[in-house]
């Protein structure tokens, strides 16, 4: 799969993207391993009612991404959830941590933050600028491989606000990310997420639609999921 486009399947329209204007869709930086080269970083915007998403298909290089997945995989202090529906116990297919300066909690559970690591403020540094946000926290959810999901849901409690923008990096393996419109019933899409990639869920986006990411039986290896958040 190259990096030059994203991998987008709209199920509602053939046509899904539209480049951001030269003001917008550049980044330069200097990488790691680069010789101080700058990396022209591109975005695509992607077109969908009611909101407003961009995909960044290599917004990390290959190798800092690998190093990255190491890296938070071992320093992590992973912890599996129980959710509590009608009575019942139901394990959170997924290890997660939660970063930042202030509680937060989904679905009757609450996490107490951790304090951010170098790891984790270097990588917030770099998407803060990008997306001009300062943000404040950071939900980082394992999948182990492809038997890990997240079901359908919006990141809209009360803690983001009241339209929140949402950056969430990959890295690690390739997995699908659904989406459906809460209205427009037509209106479904999917999208491969690569290693090193941000999706910035923007204005809209959790009023109106909802996502997931569902078991992949064909995926053997880690991904992890950073979402970046300002919690007020």
């Amino acid at each position: 799969m190259t990096h030059g486009a994203p991998s987008v399947r709209a199920m509602h329209t053939p046509s899904l993207h539209h480049p951001l204007s030269s003001s917008q869709n550049t980044l330069l930086f200097a990488d790691h391993g680069t010789s101080d080269a700058a990396r022209v970083i591109t975005a695509q915007r992607v077109q969908i009612p009611d909101a407003e998403l961009t995909y960044i298909p290599a917004f990390f290089d290959p190798a800092s991404s690998v190093a990255l997945l190491a890296a938070l995989i071992d320093e992590t202090p992973w912890r599996q959830d129980v959710l509590r529906f009608g009575g019942k116990e139901v394990v959170v297919p997924r290890l997660q941590a939660w970063y930042g300066e202030r509680r937060y909690g989904y679905s009757g559970l609450r996490l107490a933050p951790l304090p951010w690591t170098s790891t984790l403020a270097s990588i917030r540094q770099r998407i803060t600028e990008y997306c001009g946000v300062e943000f404040n926290s950071v939900l980082i959810n394992y999948y182990r491989d492809g038997r890990d999901s997240v079901a359908w849901h919006s990141d809209d409690e009360r803690e983001l606000g009241p339209d929140p923008l949402i950056a969430s990096l990959s890295l690690g393996a390739t997995r699908r990310f659904e989406m459906k419109h809460r209205a427009l019933k037509a209106s479904k899409m999917r999208m491969m997420l690569d290693n090193g990639s941000l999706l910035i869920m923007g204005s809209g986006m959790q009023r109106h639609w909802m996502h997931q990411l569902p078991k992949d039986p064909h995926v053997d290896t880690a991904r992890l999921n950073l979402t970046f958040r300002l919690i007020h």
